[in-house]
């Protein structure tokens, strides 16, 4: 006996049956025993030709090089400041990466950044021992000032985003708000207080909604009944692959 023995975006769990025999090939977060391949992790099986691989609903950010994140400073040293990146693992952002002005020597550097900061970073240097740098330096990166923090599941980004920022572009334009997604899952909104509060509750929603079929349209409908507003879906959005972090 031969075949797949699962469907397109069943949910999966560690050691599960997802083919037998070799029509098939095993890739992201399955394996092969045997004449089976089994699934490594948690997530949605996704089946692309003869290639089946798992899109992970579960499991901590592990940063990478040139991934944006969102860090909040919580120590500064006479080279820099250390940032959470809401990892088992903190950053060093020096003071050639946090800032484009000159700092002399000895200077007070809590008058670039203090404790408490939120900014939004690249990871430039991940190690073998996981000491990562970050920086500071590139289109779009900054401090993040007023606005909400909030944290979502990191491998629900992708979905969040959308295709090519359909699904946060809908978000934007449904509620006005500024919204910055780190691939470490924590997410700023920043606008009118009240649609802060639908911005958010719409990303959860997507979060937690994220592996059903015609998500762009559950959402579409659940944003213009909580504003009035008329919203229109590019005609790409329509396939709503589900995002695999890069």
């Amino acid at each position: 006996m031969s075949g797949l023995t699962i469907n397109d975006k069943d949910v999966v769990v560690p050691g599960e049956v997802l083919a037998e025999g070799m029509d098939y090939l095993p890739s992201h977060g399955t394996y092969r025993l045997d004449d089976t391949i089994r699934a490594g992790k948690l997530g949605l099986a996704r089946i692309d030709g003869k290639v089946i691989k798992i899109i992970p609903l579960s499991g901590v950010y592990s940063p990478r090089r040139n991934d944006v994140i969102i860090c909040k400073v919580f120590d500064v040293l006479m080279s820099g400041w250390r940032v959470n990146t809401f990892t088992p693992y903190s950053a060093m952002l020096s003071m050639k990466d946090g800032t484009n002005e000159f700092i002399m020597k000895g200077a007070n550097l809590t008058k670039y950044h203090q404790i408490g900061d939120y900014i939004m970073c690249k990871v430039v240097n991940v190690t073998s021992q996981r000491l990562i740098d970050v920086t500071m330096k590139g289109p779009g990166l900054r401090k993040l000032d007023n606005g909400r923090f909030i944290r979502v599941n990191s491998h629900k980004v992708p979905r969040i985003i959308g295709k090519q920022g359909s699904m946060v572009s809908m978000v934007k334009n449904a509620t006005g708000c500024r919204i910055l997604v780190g691939q470490n899952g924590v997410v700023w909104v920043s606008g009118e207080p009240e649609m802060e509060i639908l911005a958010i509750e719409t990303i959860k929603k997507v979060e937690k909604e994220s592996h059903v079929s015609g998500l762009t349209d559950t959402i579409k409908v659940f944003l213009e009944e909580k504003t009035g507003k008329k919203l229109e879906t590019k005609a790409e959005e329509k396939s709503e692959p589900e995002g695999e972090q890069q």
